[in-house]
């Protein structure tokens, strides 16, 4: 069964914070607000973890995993940017956007696309996630709650827990979140961006019109 943790969207209890991230460290599954629906989450380095946030989502390895990183010089240690990517980046964090991008040695390979050695890096814009990678201290793997044979995240503490109890460790409850998931857009195919979802965040903030 999960362990839930209930905690306020604008002031969140940082004990309560602490121990879900002390059982994500401990290579436990959990889901969290997000500012673009809930996302599951585990830890960077942990295999097992990692396999199981792939099965309870439903993708293989070929699926972007993201990295949620607290700020760009974060982000930057896990991918490769140019000043062009970054001037973009820094208009689009925080905020609700996924980028594709080249990985560094910082991601194990198992974790990067197969054939292009990319992946999913964000910065989100959401009180109780930032504080919550603040204790973890690194950037947590994740991707967006949206259980197998669906095509809507979960953007609900309760219903997440009703649905998915016995395949998490941890759910913190912070209120429902907006129920999109990101923009994604990839940065890895050469000068211009190739918009691959558009979600939550919008073009215009960044200057685009794809």
């Amino acid at each position: 069964m999960a362990q839930l943790f209930e905690v306020h969207p604008d002031n969140p209890q940082p004990r309560f914070l602490r121990q879900a991230a002390q059982m994500l460290q401990a290579g436990g599954l959990g889901a969290i607000p997000t500012d673009s629906s809930y996302a599951f989450v585990c830890r960077l380095d942990d295999k097992a973890a990692a396999e199981a946030l792939r099965r309870v989502r439903g993708v293989d390895d070929k699926h972007h995993l993201t990295l949620l990183c607290r700020d760009l010089s974060e982000l930057a240690a896990y991918a490769m940017v140019d000043n062009r990517q970054y001037r973009l980046l820094k208009l689009a964090t925080p905020g609700p956007y996924t980028f594709i991008l080249p990985a560094t040695k910082e991601v194990p390979r198992r974790l990067s696309h197969p054939s292009r050695r990319t992946i999913g890096l964000r910065v989100p814009d959401h009180k109780v996630t930032q504080e919550l990678l603040a204790l973890f201290g690194e950037p947590l793997l994740s991707t967006t709650l949206i259980p197998p044979g669906e095509t809507e995240p979960m953007n609900d503490a309760s219903a997440v827990c009703d649905r998915l109890d016995r395949q998490l460790q941890v759910v913190v409850d912070a209120g429902a979140c907006p129920a999109q998931p990101t923009t994604v857009l990839d940065l890895s195919q050469g000068d211009e961006p190739v918009l691959v979802r558009q979600g939550r965040g919008e073009l215009a903030r960044l200057g685009l019109h794809l």
